[in-house]
């Protein structure tokens, strides 16, 4: 598997990255054993990085990392880099409360990362959300000083927008910033994205197959339990979510006459963007696992590329791609 660097300061990962979060929180029951057996199939096949935050599940997901790390091969484990996100606040409800971006807060968050994780350093470390209250400059200058002392290694940014990105890389390096980017979600070309080239930040993208929207597998009568974040996202409720399948079965063309599923396809089209982009799959299974990796096999020509923005043109996707209260916290927005 072929190995991109994030940005000029970052770590080198592998072409795609495991994003742990649907094994906690948010998209319905995951079973924690299959969760287990798929990170470890993941670092066996050669993917590197680990996305985790530790509101997902509120800690469940980074005990879960925990876990499979400490049960991994030697081998494998040491080569399993872990990228957090954190400031995000919740209640035993389940309930969001915003973002804490502040320097003790940042190294609270951290200390308690640490701990569940089961590591002496984080690879990559990130507030999930720009705090509106807290200059960036203080945030990243905490997650400076952690790197400092050791405690983590790398720093990242997680949905910030152009102006944000500067103002932090003048602050402290920045690793890369993680952005969702995927087919159906292109606003970062317009400013984010040639930012972060000009000033050699890599990109983590999140969200490549739409929260499971452009894989291919799902389907406009499927339920979706009240803890599902489709159940409230806009891009999945009524005649949005029949404009957006229909996108779908016209990518589904495509692949068909590729011999490759519709998830590989919309992957392959990600990683076409170029080597500063690293792809996360949501993969909660291992079947899921194997499909996603079958993309870095994918090479898509000119003319392939062509077809398929043409089945998926820029900004074609119906409905935004959170609640519009959740669209408010998002930076790279504004």
């Amino acid at each position: 598997m072929r190995t991109v660097a994030l940005g000029n300061t970052g770590p080198r990962v592998s072409a795609l990255g495991l994003g742990c979060m649907g094994m906690s929180a948010l998209y319905g029951e995951a079973d924690r054993a299959e969760s287990v057996a798929t990170i470890h199939a993941a670092l066996e096949a050669g993917v590197t990085l680990l996305d985790t935050g530790d509101f997902y599940g509120m800690g469940h997901n980074e005990m879960l990392i925990g876990e499979a790390l400490r049960s991994a091969p030697a081998a494998r484990r040491e080569q399993a880099l872990v990228s957090v996100k954190f400031g995000a606040l919740r209640d035993p409800d389940g309930g969001w409360s915003g973002y804490d971006g502040r320097p003790a807060a940042v190294r609270n968050f951290a200390a308690y990362s640490l701990q569940r994780l089961g590591v002496d350093h984080i690879d990559v470390y990130r507030i999930a959300r720009v705090d509106p209250d807290v200059p960036i400059e203080e945030t990243v200058g905490a997650i400076a000083e952690l790197v400092e002392k050791g405690y983590v290694r790398h720093i990242g940014l997680s949905e910030a927008g152009a102006e944000t990105v500067r103002r932090a890389a003048a602050t402290a390096p920045v690793s890369d910033l993680q952005i969702e980017y995927s087919l159906i979600s292109r606003g970062i070309e317009r400013d984010i994205l040639p930012t972060t080239r000009e000033l050699g930040i890599g990109i983590t993208a999140y969200g490549v197959l739409s929260r499971g929207l452009i894989s291919g597998h799902f389907t406009a009568d499927r339920q979706l339990a009240a803890g599902d974040f489709r159940a409230h996202s806009p891009r999945f409720q009524g005649e949005n979510l029949r404009h957006n399948l229909n996108l779908v079965e016209a990518l589904r063309k495509i692949a068909d006459d590729k011999g490759v599923t519709v998830a590989q396809i919309a992957i392959a089209w990600v990683l076409s963007r170029g080597e500063d982009i690293v792809p996360l799959v949501g993969a909660r299974r291992r079947d899921r696992l194997t499909e996603a990796l079958g993309a870095l096999d994918v090479t898509l020509e000119e003319a392939e590329l062509k077809a398929i923005e043409e089945a998926v043109p820029e900004g074609a996707a119906a409905g935004e791609r959170y609640p519009e209260a959740q669209m408010a916290h998002l930076d790279s927005e504004r």
